[in-house]
Order: structure tokens, then C-alpha cells, then sequence
């Protein structure tokens, strides 16, 4: 191949990288080796080079960002007068925490920032059942957490009666006064198709690196159907 290309491509390496992946034996090889990182850094988490320290550590962080940042932007700032950011800019702001904590925290433990997330991945044979009791305690206290420091924050308005921290609930606990029955399907729905997506973003075939962004988008619209019905 070398002796039949013409001497321009031989001065310029790029060029030759280039008509490379013109012939299927070639490109094939740089391709195997992004699907290697991808697969490394989306379904391993770089876990064999993170401690069980490490690995808490990064979900308590990555639970109490989703947490605070969530909760924080519907207790703080969805009826702000004049300027609130409403059901749409609490919804994004779910979706951008999920987005950033799943690139700042992922390599380190996988993102999963929610027992219902570790409990599908150990469930679809992604995550060691022996890893989940860990997980579990580090989110709860990562979210027990991020719920102190709202508190502290919006305890500290003038005239301020905190009574709850934008938590889900029905019937009267329900923005749109819906039943338990509403209230349960849409949870137990969105859940699924929430843990499908992250499945399917984490495979070996899904892009690379576009892991983060489709499941904090997910997230975005889960909570664009569901604050009405369960906040």
C-alpha cells in the first residue's frame, strides 16, 4: 500500500490516517479501541482502580448534588417572584445535575446516585450485588445531606416556614391532587424506562461518551410528566 501511494500522502501523516478509514480493515481498529474506553469508563467505572472509600465517596457526592441541586431549584427558585424558573426549570435542573454529576462522578463509581438505579444495574447483571449495600447507605446519607443544607438555607429567609423540601407525595401531597394510584404507576413507569435508558446509553454499541447527556435529558423529561402528578 505504501509503494502505491503518492508522495504528497507520505508528507502528510494526517492524510494517511485519513484514507485509512476508507478501507474497512483499518478503521475497524481505532473503533474497537473507543468501544474499549467507553467500556471501561460507562459499565466499569474504572472499578478496578477505585477503592470502596472512593467509590462511596463519589456516589454520597453525586447523590447529594442530584439532590440539592433538584430539590434546591424547586424550593428556592420555582416561584420566585417574577423571575421562577417553574415546572420547566425544575425539570432541567434534575436533568443538569444527573448530566454533570454522571461526568464529574462516573469514572470513579459508575453515577448511579439512586438505589433504584443500583438495584436495576445489579439486577441486568452490570453491577456486583455485593458492591450494593454500600451504594445504598452512601446515597441515602448523600441525600439525607444535601436535605440539611436546604433546610439550613431556606430556614434562613425572613418570615421562612419550611415544611417540606419539595418531596413526592399524592392526594393533597400531590401538585395536581392525584391518587395513590396515579401517583404509584407513574413512578414505577418512569422508573423502568428510566433505567432502560441508562442500560441501553451504557451498552458497548451506544456512542461514545453520549452516556451522560441521554440520561440527563431522560431524567429532564421524566420530571416535565411526572412533578404534577407526584412532584
Amino acid at each position: 500500500m505504501a509503494a502505491q501511494e503518492p508522495g504528497i500522502v507520505h508528507n502528510f501523516p494526517l492524510l494517511r490516517v485519513t484514507m485509512a478509514f476508507y478501507h474497512r480493515r483499518s478503521w475497524c481498529m481505532p473503533v474497537r479501541a473507543l468501544r474499549a474506553v467507553h467500556t471501561s469508563v460507562c459499565e466499569q467505572g474504572e472499578s478496578a482502580m477505585a477503592t470502596n472509600m472512593q467509590k462511596w465517596s463519589a456516589e454520597f457526592l453525586g447523590t447529594f448534588w442530584l439532590t440539592f441541586g433538584g430539590c434546591g431549584s424547586a424550593v428556592l427558585a420555582a416561584a420566585f417572584p417574577q423571575v421562577g424558573i417553574g415546572l420547566l426549570g425544575v425539570s432541567f435542573a434534575f436533568g443538569l445535575t444527573v448530566l454533570t454529576g454522571a461526568y464529574a462522578f462516573g469514572p470513579v463509581s459508575g453515577g448511579h446516585f439512586n438505589p433504584a438505579v443500583s438495584v436495576g444495574l445489579a439486577t441486568a447483571g452490570r453491577f456486583k450485588w455485593g458492591e450494593l449495600p454500600g451504594y445504598i447507605i452512601a446515597q441515602v446519607l448523600g441525600a439525607i445531606a444535601a436535605a440539611a443544607v436546604l433546610y439550613l438555607i431556606a430556614s434562613g429567609k425572613a418570615g421562612a416556614n419550611v415544611t417540606d423540601l419539595a418531596t413526592n407525595g399524592y392526594g393533597e401531597h400531590s401538585p395536581g391532587k392525584f391518587n395513590m394510584t396515579a401517583a404509584l404507576v407513574t413512578e414505577v413507569v418512569l422508573t423502568a424506562v428510566f433505567l432502560l435508558v441508562i442500560l441501553g446509553s451504557t451498552t458497548k454499541k451506544a456512542a461514545v461518551g453520549f452516556a451522560g447527556m441521554s440520561i440527563g435529558l431522560c431524567l429532564t423529561l421524566i420530571h416535565l410528566i411526572s412533578i404534577p402528578v407526584t412532584n
